[in-house]
């Protein structure tokens, strides 16, 4: 039984969630914030959701680029290179992004009738993401279900796994992650430098899959 949406960047997290829980997925969110790898992002989403018969909708929050203080929404030039662990990659948060697009994600869940919205937070983010942390989802979805008549709920099972456990997740369903999209400065290929960048490979690798993304570096 279709019960839930899912929050779907075209990230190699949100895919292997789409494809995981497939049978459960009714609708697929993708929002526009105006980041610099948002035409790439959007284009995988696309991808998957059409192969898998799943409706795709794209939500614009061009506000958020307009308004909000964060690298990913200055151009690839503002994109800090370096591991996660880094201080610099703090300068990648979009402030209270996740909330934003939870909330929206409720009031489409309960106006189409979907008990669940799905996110794909893992414990990698932990570090430097407020909103991924597993306290502000259970906050997050405790006012979800307060202020939905249908209580509306988040389902977030990565939350405190590693994306090298999503990797094999996704190597087990048989995923092939070069049609994911990580890289945050957008280029046409992917950097291999920026912290997402460097955050993928290590998970492939970790998870004895061969990478077939193209990098500059």
């Amino acid at each position: 039984m279709k019960d839930a949406l899912i929050i779907l960047s075209g990230g190699m997290d949100s895919v292997t969630m789409l494809y995981e829980y497939r049978e459960r997925i009714a609708l697929a969110l993708t929002f526009d914030y105006g980041s610099n790898h948002a035409e790439n992002e959007i284009a995988c989403a696309r991808l998957h959701c059409q192969r898998l018969g799943i409706r795709h909708i794209i939500i614009p929050l061009d506000f958020m680029h307009r308004y909000f203080t964060s690298s990913l929404l200055q151009g690839g030039d503002a994109i800090p290179e370096g591991h996660y662990t880094s201080e610099n990659m703090a300068s990648t948060v979009v402030p209270f992004r996740n909330g934003i697009m939870l909330s929206i994600a409720c009031g489409m869940a309960e106006s189409n009738g979907l008990g669940f919205v799905m996110i794909a937070n893992h414990g990698g983010d932990h570090t430097i993401y407020p909103d991924c942390r597993e306290e502000f989802i259970l906050a997050m979805s405790q006012a979800m279900t307060t202020g939905t008549d249908t209580k509306v709920q988040i389902f977030a099972p990565y939350t405190n796994i590693t994306k090298t456990d999503i990797a094999r997740h996704g190597k087990k369903l048989g995923l092939d992650y070069s049609e994911t999209w990580s890289c945050y400065k957008g280029g046409k290929v992917h950097c291999g430098k920026c912290g997402t960048c460097i955050e993928r490979k290590e998970a492939l690798a970790e998870a004895g899959i061969e990478d077939n993304t193209e990098y500059l570096d």
